[in-house]
């Protein structure tokens, strides 16, 4: 089961619990709210989360639901747009907005279930990327000066020894400091090390 919540706004009480009822089928966590207003009252603290909004409310419109987000959360939420009165400029205008996706009512389940997969998929792996750079600044952390320096020089594709000539030190030296960079980034391969480096670059 997938971690992040979809929110749903919708003020057709039975549309909603048709998505609620949808979703939680799958596995995937959901909640809804009768409006945008009380979505956006109700934003969970969560990093990402996938958004599906009717847009036709009588309070506030899924447009306005679309700007408040981008505002709040920059483009870090996916929002998928639903609707019944769908028209060609009002869909480029949402796309345009940062909607990943707008779906016309009555929609199919399977196209809407591979929407709201996508959504997540797509923020299950902004966030393992996350914590992969995290993962390695914490090792980088561990290294001593001179290690990284040897370790920054590695990324950059230079021999042991440029290295121990850049450094001043023997290219055996190198070859030590090179071995402690290894094991304390936890890194099987020269290739794995730099794609180590490349993904948390220097500062």
């Amino acid at each position: 089961m997938n971690s992040i919540t979809v929110l749903i706004a919708e003020d057709d009480e039975a549309v909603r619990d048709a998505l609620l009822m949808l979703l939680r089928s799958e596995g995937i966590r959901a909640r809804a709210f009768a409006s945008g207003a009380e979505l956006l009252a109700n934003l969970p603290e969560a990093e990402a989360a996938c958004v599906v909004t009717d847009v036709r409310m009588p309070d506030m419109d899924g447009t306005e639901v679309v700007r408040r987000l981008a505002e709040i959360k920059g483009s870090s939420w996916p929002v998928i747009v639903i609707t019944g009165h769908a028209d060609v400029p009002m869909a480029v205008q949402m796309m345009k907005a940062g909607v990943v996706d707008f779906i016309e009512k009555p929609f199919d389940p399977n196209r809407l279930l591979e929407a709201v997969r996508g959504c997540l998929g797509h923020l299950s792996e902004r966030k393992s990327e996350r914590q992969g750079r995290a993962e390695i600044a914490e090792r980088i952390a561990l290294l001593s000066q001179r290690e990284t320096q040897v370790f920054r020089a590695l990324v950059e594709g230079r021999s042991n020894k440029e290295i121990a000539a850049d450094l001043a030190i023997s290219p055996r030296t190198v070859e030590i400091f090179r071995a402690k960079v290894m094991s304390k980034m936890q890194a099987t391969s020269l290739s794995a090390l730099v794609r180590m480096g490349l993904a948390s670059p220097a500062e």
